[in-house]
């Protein structure tokens, strides 16, 4: 046990060393959109959580299906976008037209909504739809770079 040492080495000296630094920059080379990963998973958790929230349960069942399928289809894209990034910021624009269905299906899914619910589904699509721009302007940034 006295032959273990517990001093923190240096990688430098790893013969992989540059082919780990270049395939991390590959990975999150660009990922300066990670801080908007949490928020776009914490809007789509309160979509989805929202019908509870503001107890519109009883008097939209269509719209509380739709809140909750939505919003659990924002989170999914959020888990994506944070495991996946090369892969998944081209679906940033996605998130964009979630985010503005969110806002018109107040009226076409639900059945005349109050106040509570058109302001709720408003603030939250266009949450959805800003996180959505600020995620694609990324991935298009780190495509030309």
């Amino acid at each position: 046990m006295s032959n273990v040492s517990h001093a923190r080495s240096d990688i430098s000296g790893h013969p992989d060393a540059s082919e780990m630094r270049a395939r991390y920059d590959r990975v999150m080379g660009g990922r300066d959109v990670a801080l908007v990963d949490a928020p776009v998973f914490l809007v789509g958790l309160y979509c989805a959580v929202s019908p509870w929230v503001l107890h519109f349960t009883a008097s939209q069942p269509a719209l509380v299906t739709h809140n909750l399928v939505m919003g659990i289809a924002i989170a999914v894209l959020a888990l994506g976008f944070t495991a996946m990034p090369e892969r998944m910021y081209g679906l940033s624009w996605a998130i964009c037209a979630m985010g503005a269905w969110i806002i018109v299906s107040t009226w076409v899914v639900g059945s005349s909504p109050d106040a509570g619910i058109v302001i709720n589904n408003i603030i939250v699509g266009g949450l959805t739809v800003l996180l959505g721009m600020v995620c694609a302007g990324a991935a298009a940034r780190t495509r030309t770079t």
